[in-house]
């Protein structure tokens, strides 16, 4: 594609940017934000399909408007496992009533979502899913009772709705018998949601926990049996014009590291120079290879190959942030109390969180496994192989 931005895209930066000057002025809880954007038209840029509340836009408009998000330090989004992942899904595989359900209250902020698909001693090996999803009931009121346990669920503390993979053929194995199904969240005493605490002290994740949670039959995407082919396809919109966004906050975390290197004179250390002008040429890399492939054929290797590429890079910026500060590093915050039990700054948040980067959204080891088998062809990897 053209790596250029036209008249027109420049026009439409200078109307985003004025919009995220205007619009953040102050502190913004993430829940009401989710509805300022879906009231302007922002969220939904990227389907493709208009009439749900949502502005269409080209490709690299798209990309304008994720850099200037970054760059305007935007708060997290929680709407965007409903915009990114599960509506491209929907305009995929979904019915005409599913799209016209669920698609304009994710336009508008107003539903948030979560994804089902890890679990205990599955992991990223999505084929070995085991909650159950059992047929109940005939006619209109007809549905399925899910049954199991998912983890690591981003968010589900505050969503609304959760898109869960489960096994609707209960004599099926690896990826056959799986469906796809929408399920609300709130049904007390069937769904328990428990929040994960993590080494940062935070807890973005959660476990999720469903004892005859029910889906309507209308709420299954793609048909009985044909999950996994629905879940593949949501993977892959997992990366595009958002690795873009993610690298503008990539870009000031190195900044930070740099400026922090200045400061306790670690830049004089000709190797930790040579590692800070490394991160610095692979951000680089990584932003041509995520236009490159936005805009050409699809190419079965590029999801895995962005996710190996920043999931390291971002891991060994963690290790810089803390090198680079010496022993301060390892220090906790002077009014540590009992109350709250630690603290971690900025750097010290980067260090932690980015241990697990190369394990979620699919391990280090997964996306290997994806390039060898479907790009290079070269035979599975045995079961149980370590």
């Amino acid at each position: 594609m053209d790596f250029g931005f036209s008249d027109e895209d420049e026009a439409f930066r200078g109307e985003a940017r004025g919009w995220l000057v205007e619009h953040l002025n102050g502190a913004v809880e993430r829940r009401s934000w989710e509805r300022v954007l879906g009231k302007a038209g922002w969220i939904g840029l990227g389907w493709g399909e208009e009439g749900y509340g949502n502005r269409v836009v080209g490709l690299t408009q798209q990309v304008v408007w994720a850099e200037e998000y970054a760059r305007a330090e935007a708060p997290p989004r929680s709407g965007h496992i409903g915009e990114k992942l599960l509506a491209p899904t929907l305009i995929a595989h979904g019915t005409q009533d599913q799209k016209s359900r669920f698609l304009p209250p994710i336009a508008a902020g107003e539903e948030l979502w979560c994804q089902g698909y890890s679990e205990p001693g599955a992991g990223s090996d999505l084929a070995g899913v085991r909650t159950t999803a059992v047929r109940d009931g005939t006619g209109t009121g007809s549905g399925y009772r899910i049954s199991g346990q998912k983890i690591w669920t981003s968010l589900a503390h505050e969503a609304d709705w959760c898109f869960v993979l489960a096994r609707t053929d209960p004599d099926s194995r690896r990826h056959h018998g799986l469906s796809f199904l929408l399920v609300p969240m709130d049904q007390p005493g069937r769904i328990d949601v428990r929040p994960i605490r993590q080494l940062t002290g935070t807890s973005e994740f959660n476990e999720v926990f469903f004892d005859g949670a029910h889906a309507r039959a209308a709420h299954l995407v793609g048909g009985e049996g044909n999950g996994w082919t629905v879940a593949m396809s949501l993977l892959g919109f997992e990366r595009g014009v958002s690795t873009l966004a993610q690298q503008i906050g990539f870009a000031e975390e190195l900044a930070q590291v740099v400026r922090t290197a200045v400061r306790t004179g670690a830049v004089g250390d000709p190797v930790v120079r040579a590692a800070l002008v490394r991160q610095w040429a692979e951000l680089r890399v990584m932003r041509w290879n995520a236009l490159r492939t936005l805009g050409g054929d699809a190419d079965p290797a590029a999801p895995s190959v962005a996710k190996l590429l920043w999931g390291n890079w971002h891991q060994r910026l963690g290790e810089l942030a803390v090198r680079v500060r010496g022993a301060e590093a390892a220090v906790g915050p002077k009014d540590w109390s009992a109350a709250a039990p630690y603290e971690v700054d900025a750097d010290q948040y980067l260090f932690l969180f980015s241990r697990a980067d190369t394990i979620y959204g699919g391990s280090d080891q997964v996306q290997r496994g994806i390039v060898a088998e479907r790009v290079l062809g070269l035979p599975r990897e045995p079961k149980g192989a370590v």
